[in-house]
């Protein structure tokens, strides 16, 4: 019967044979206290993205926010993309049956005149068109955290087409901190459990 740490051993020897590495939240994040958050690339857009996760980092209350880059534990860089742009669609239905039959016939001599005739006749149409047009926006946002020695020691991607009560952008800010709180709150129980 094999102990659990055998296993542990067996799997840990395998992965690296593999050239499998485990993820793991660096304690170095845990210790991450004092950030300056670069201008972000992208384009139009991103001074405004920066702004949103800046104030979403400081309703965390996880970090000290610097302007001052040289202070800082860490450094948050990346790029952001914001479009609105319009989506239209168009649709076109139609129905039509039409039908139609008819017979006449007559003779006249000169006391008596006979006629009889026919007719038919169907038609039904009914046509349903429609135009649609929505205007959609959609930011996204991949950003890294960076160390003073230049290592990358958390990184993420994030994008939303916006929420019941933010804006893309703003939404994106705030998926982007969250994300951030979680792999800090695993990088502390893993820090405190070494």
């Amino acid at each position: 019967m094999r102990t659990p740490l055998a296993v542990a051993l067996l799997l840990a020897c395998a992965a690296a044979a593999l050239g499998i590495e485990a993820r793991r939240y660096e304690p170095e994040l845990a210790m991450i206290k004092r950030v300056y958050v670069e201008p972000l690339g992208g384009g139009q857009g991103s001074d405004q993205m920066r702004d949103m996760i800046i104030a979403a980092l400081q309703r965390s209350g996880l970090f000290t926010i610097t302007e001052d880059k040289d202070r800082a534990d860490a450094t948050l860089r990346g790029s952001s993309a914001d479009k609105v742009y319009n989506e239209e669609h168009d649709t076109s239905d139609s129905i039509g049956v039409n039908a139609n039959t008819g017979a006449s016939s007559s003779t006249k001599n000169y006391e008596s005149g006979v006629s009889s005739s026919k007719s038919g006749g169907l038609g039904v149409t009914q046509r349903e068109s429609s135009h649609i047009q929505e205007r959609r926006h959609e930011a996204s946002a991949s950003l890294r955290l960076v160390d003073c020695e230049g290592d990358v020691i958390w990184s993420t991607t994030q994008e939303s087409p916006g929420a019941k009560f933010h804006g893309a952008m703003a939404d994106v800010a705030d998926r982007i901190v969250r994300q951030l709180i979680e792999d800090m709150r695993k990088a502390k129980a893993e820090k405190a459990g070494q």
